[in-house]
């Protein structure tokens, strides 16, 4: 018998597997920084507690921020709103005479209007109306406070056009040379000294209250009656006993 034939087609060779990749270890954890770290047991948990204070206090301070931020968002937006109505107490207090009334010039007061800038951080202006006087120009003195980025504080105002002979800051000057423990009183307390100094505005005090006091009510201050006046009376009470 004639041999069988073998198959021409060779068998079929399978493709050898990859080699799996070995597994790499997972890289270790990177250790948290802390100033704690080291310390002994008790000490770790005081300076935890103080990293931990300071972030909460740090959230505290974003909030409080974030709140006046809002606030001067509101303030600016009432601002507007109450123009009209600064406008028409002017106009009434107009018709009252001597409403602003302090010393010989300011008889000639009649308004004032506090504007606070866009900014409300960046600060204010105090314009002071006056009707025709013996004593000066002008028909408005405006006095300006600024504050600048860095939290500095500056002032400017108007120059006063004193007519002849009227200058009341060369009587107060005057009245200060006399030595008189009483006048040189009355001369640092005078509104043309405040509103001519530019020294220090970081504490302008009167400025201060005219914008937040006295401007958003001034007639509970012409209704009240003048305790300046009480004190010197019951000062020389005093020295008659």
């Amino acid at each position: 018998m004639a041999p069988k034939c073998q198959s021409s087609l060779a068998p079929q060779m399978k493709k050898p597997k990859k080699p799996k990749k070995p597994k790499l270890p997972p890289a270790p954890k990177r250790e948290e920084t802390s100033t704690s770290q080291h310390l002994p047991k008790g000490e770790k948990k005081q300076q935890e507690a103080i990293e931990h204070t300071d972030e909460v206090q740090n959230e505290i301070d974003r909030l409080n921020e974030q709140a006046s931020e809002e606030i001067l968002k509101v303030e600016q937006k009432y601002n507007k709103l109450l123009q009209p109505f600064f406008q028409k107490r002017s106009e009434l207090f107009a018709k009252i005479p001597n409403f602003w009334e302090d010393e010989e010039a300011l008889h000639y007061l009649t308004r004032v209007e506090v504007t606070e800038f866009e900014d409300i951080k960046s600060g204010y202006r105090i314009d002071f109306y006056f009707d025709e006087n013996l004593y000066f120009e002008n028909k408005v003195l405006s006095k300006e406070f600024h504050l600048n980025e860095s939290g500095d504080a500056s002032s400017k105002s108007t120059e006063i056009k004193w007519k002849s002979g009227k200058d009341l800051m060369k009587r107060l000057s005057q009245t200060q040379n006399k030595a008189s423990r009483k006048r040189q009183r009355k001369e640092t307390e005078s509104f043309f000294t405040w509103f001519t100094d530019h020294s220090d505005a970081g504490v302008d005090e009167l400025g201060e209250v005219i914008k937040d006091d006295i401007w958003p009510n001034p007639l509970q201050y012409y209704l009240v009656p003048d305790m300046h006046d009480d004190e010197e009376d019951d000062g020389d009470d005093d020295e008659e006993e």
